[in-house]
């Protein structure tokens, strides 16, 4: 049984002064949060007080667990949460506008178009692309993969393969079982000392699945894995696709952001070249959850795998209809995106997200600088984006995790960890617009004092 506080009750239609109180709250509770934020715990114990009102109702349950919106949020990939972009979600959301077809909603079809088209910009696509905006990378890449499908395999796709490395986002094997596929139809390529797909591996794979009759037709690179940041060589991977006429997909959800950047660019270099590429706003653009996204360069590809009408739906104009983000997705009845993305570029320009990503990249540069001049720690990858992973040097795995418990019981950041050969690491993942240098020195000085106490 629900256990939820019995607030006054509101009509369904509030009049005008009762929609403006609710406003009103509303807009002192989140202001009051955001100007805190840095002084608080990134951290909280789970505690469920009464609530006699609303605000202290939505402290309660908004206060427990880590916060990825402080700017000590060093763990996993962040997710900054840009209010402009919040601001963005509850016009849409109050507004209610089907802005997934064009007949129903033209200005906002419209607009979700241009987000794409701007992302399409930033990867080197030429015409002839199409993309929709997703609920995260998770949905983008179940998108690609189902395009792929569709694309390159007859309709018994039992024989088809998937390539992808050992530090592949497990959302890719998970969209390949949702698609239909097992781990039959699975290879996971080994990566190499910088935790790269190792080509030689993935080329003899396939040219073993082709004597057994298998068939090939999907190889996946990551452009900035979670667990070290670490980006495959997407030239080269590129090249053996082509080679063997196999699609190739990038997943840039974490990494596709720094695009922005011309360390980015340098660093992606080869990414024009895949036949789809997932992003992901809310990482690297700093957004809310909830906003993934996905190119294909042939748009008659995703409008094959996905598009499907009923009869009830009205006459539409063909030609804007094909690319009406239901027609590009497995979604139908779902919220408007197009304007969360493009308000914060609207309000911020794209320079404050290029400056702000470049601030990332120097800020994990000094990160790695002062870790490895500490003699206990070992650094396990030499950062190519803004992620990487050490550990304390000779120890066993119980006393690295004692380690970053103690780090993280100071309360002013908060760093995760993962699994690497086998091995129990330490990871820090900078990508917060809320994270500038006084809190990575903040994370130094709590790493110290953790080593100190150990």
């Amino acid at each position: 049984m629900q256990n939820w506080p019995k607030f006054e009750k509101l009509p369904l239609e509030p009049s005008d002064e009762e929609w403006l109180g609710l406003v009103d709250q509303l807009t002192m509770f989140l202001n009051e949060e955001l100007v805190a934020l840095g002084s608080k715990p990134v951290v909280h114990e789970y505690d469920r007080p009464n609530a006699p009102d609303l605000v202290t109702y939505l402290k309660s349950i908004f206060t427990p667990g880590f916060n990825p919106a402080h700017p000590g949020f060093m763990a996993y990939i962040p997710g900054g949460g840009l209010v402009t972009s919040a601001l963005a979600d509850w016009v849409i959301k109050t507004q209610n506008r089907y802005g997934t077809a064009h007949f129903a909603a033209p200005s906002l079809a419209d607009l979700e178009h241009e987000v794409i088209d701007m992302f399409a910009e930033w990867v080197g696509y030429g015409e002839g692309y199409a993309g929709v905006l997703t609920t995260g990378g998770s949905l983008a890449n179940f998108t690609a993969l189902v395009t792929a499908r569709r694309a390159m395999l007859p309709e018994d796709f039992l024989s088809g393969v998937i390539y992808c490395s050992d530090q592949t986002h497990h959302s890719v094997m998970k969209a390949a079982n949702l698609a239909g596929f097992s781990s039959r139809n699975m290879r996971i390529v080994p990566s190499n000392t910088k935790f790269q797909l190792d080509l030689d591996a993935l080329s003899a794979q396939i040219e073993s699945d082709l004597e057994s009759n298998m068939t090939p037709f999907l190889i996946v690179a990551s452009a900035g894995t979670t667990n070290t940041g670490s980006i495959d060589p997407l030239p080269k991977m590129a090249d053996l696709a082509s080679h063997h006429g196999l699609w190739f997909h990038v997943d840039a959800a974490y990494g596709g952001a720094f695009l922005l950047t011309q360390r980015g660019k340098d660093r992606l270099a080869g990414i024009d070249k895949a036949d789809s590429v997932t992003l992901d706003p809310h990482k690297g653009l700093f957004l809310p959850y909830g906003t993934g996204g996905i190119l294909v360069r042939e748009k008659d590809r995703l409008i094959e795998a996905h598009e499907m009408r009923g009869d009830y739906m009205p006459d539409l104009d063909r030609e804007r209809a094909h690319l009406d983000p239901f027609s590009l997705s497995v979604e139908l009845s779902r919220e408007h995106r197009g304007l969360k993305v493009a308000l914060p570029f609207m309000l911020h320009g794209q320079t404050a997200f290029e400056e702000a990503l470049d601030e990332k990249l120097d800020l994990t540069v000094w990160l790695h600088e002062q870790l490895a001049g500490l003699e206990e720690i070992e650094i396990v990858n030499a950062p190519e984006l803004s992620t990487f992973a050490f550990k304390q040097k000779g120890v066993p795995e119980s006393v690295n995790r004692a380690l970053m418990e103690r780090i993280n019981s100071q309360g002013r950041v908060y760093i995760s960890a993962t699994i690497l050969n086998g091995e129990f690491v330490l990871r820090v993942s900078i990508l917060s617009h809320r994270t500038h240098k006084q809190d990575v020195e903040h994370l130094v000085e709590d790493l110290k004092t953790a080593l100190q106490k150990g």
